[in-house]
């Protein structure tokens, strides 16, 4: 298995990943699915994406968006090739994109919705939280998202604080990544300046 961050070579995969989203979503039952394929390619230009290989072969992929000025992260996008789900491979990539947010944004609190059981469970083991939607960001560009999902009327009835997924929030900007960021400004700064 190799994850590593995306970079511009791997658009030629994007037509791809859009394909799963939209197949995922059908089999789930839910409306979140298209994904423009030149959002996706930005994300894999500026290192904000996860790709997944196994033997070569596409196996999955996961991307960050930031908010508010980077005051908030979410890791979403999460698609793993259906001939290898049920292996930990969704769990890898959750793990490698849950760091590179923590390192490229080290200020910034990670959060996600979801319905998904299985998703829920690896952001626990990462320490995320369960939180109301009020703990959220509130940026409009975040909640516009959901809005091709069919509980979306539910989201909006309830005036963004409450819908039929799970809020959760990773906030403890204090831990290893933020410490790895301290020592690097310490060794840029000579000691006792």
């Amino acid at each position: 298995m190799l994850l590593r961050v995306a970079n511009a070579a791997d658009a030629q995969y994007v037509d791809t990943l859009c394909q799963w989203y939209e197949e995922s979503a059908k089999s789930r039952g839910v409306g979140i699915a298209k994904r423009d394929p030149n959002y996706l390619k930005k994300k894999m230009e500026r290192g904000d994406s996860i790709i997944a290989f196994i033997d070569e072969q596409l196996a999955g992929f996961c991307y960050i968006e930031t908010f508010e000025d980077n005051k908030f992260v979410v890791n979403s996008g999460l698609i793993v090739n259906t001939e290898l789900r049920k292996e930990g491979l969704g769990r890898a990539i959750k793990h490698r994109v849950f760091e590179l947010s923590r390192t490229k944004y080290p200020e910034a609190k990670i959060f996600g919705i979801t319905t998904s059981a299985a998703v829920m469970k690896i952001n626990n083991e990462l320490g995320y939280r369960p939180v109301t939607f009020p703990e959220l960001t509130q940026s409009d560009d975040f909640w516009k998202g959901c809005s091709s999902c069919k509980n979306y009327g539910i989201l909006m009835e309830n005036q963004r604080k409450m819908c039929l997924c799970t809020g959760m929030v990773y906030d403890k900007l204090d831990d290893q990544f933020s410490q790895r960021v301290q020592e690097t400004i310490e060794i840029l700064t000579p000691q006792g300046q």
